[in-house]
């Protein structure tokens, strides 16, 4: 019986002790990316992002770099994530459908349940001080990058024929880049999901006919 027990005993301590939770970086990346979606760029602290990512502060810094780079890699996953439909949209048939699926896509993405009302790269860093103007240089950058993309989409329709000869390709760009900002900012004051689908539809209504 004491045999026994020594033996038992000796197993137990032989056993091996289960094995860490592996660290998956994307799946911190996306903790990291609803903190700052949610809190905006200077609202969020790192205490925050190590609570959301479950990493220590020194382990956050070796695995993402300091807060500027987190955010940076961040942007590229939202982009690349939630708004990916604007990309997406940019390859529909027709120019009108282009910009159908991008507005339409802003409001899905606005008004899904557990998602913030608010568009990350429009108004992440609209509130902040001189200390993080690089990063609204960053979120700047991004959005005339999509503006540009956009422009170079109605560039085609007219040299297609699906929009008049007449149309300005930047003017309208800005125009539809500016409307999607403004359902953003609609979406944070509370308006509803039909509230915003009648702004795209008025919207629409701009672009030139042949």
């Amino acid at each position: 019986m004491v045999g026994e027990a020594i033996m038992a005993t000796t197993e137990v301590k032989r056993r091996p002790r289960g094995r860490p939770r592996k660290f998956e970086p994307d799946e911190a990346l996306d903790a990291a990316m609803k903190v700052f979606w949610q809190r905006g760029y200077e609202g969020t602290t790192l205490t925050e992002l190590t609570t959301a990512t479950g990493l220590s502060r020194p382990s956050l810094y070796a695995a993402f770099g300091d807060k500027e780079s987190i955010y940076r890699k961040v942007l590229d996953r939202y982009i690349h994530g939630p708004s990916s439909y604007m990309r997406s949209a940019l390859s529909a048939p027709t120019a009108y459908e282009a910009l159908t699926q991008m507005l339409h896509g802003a409001i899905n993405l606005l008004t899904s349940p557990g998602n913030p009302s608010v568009c990350m790269i429009a108004q992440g860093t609209l509130a902040c001080g001189e200390d993080s103007e690089a990063m609204r240089q960053e979120a700047i950058k991004r959005r005339r990058i999509g503006q540009t993309m956009l422009t170079q989409r109605l560039e085609r329709a007219v040299t297609e024929g699906e929009l008049p000869a007449e149309t300005n390709p930047a003017e309208l760009a800005l125009y539809f880049a500016t409307v999607l900002r403004g359902i953003g900012i609609s979406a944070l004051s509370g308006a509803t999901r039909e509230e915003l689908t009648a702004i795209a539809g008025l919207a629409l209504t701009v672009i030139p006919r042949l």
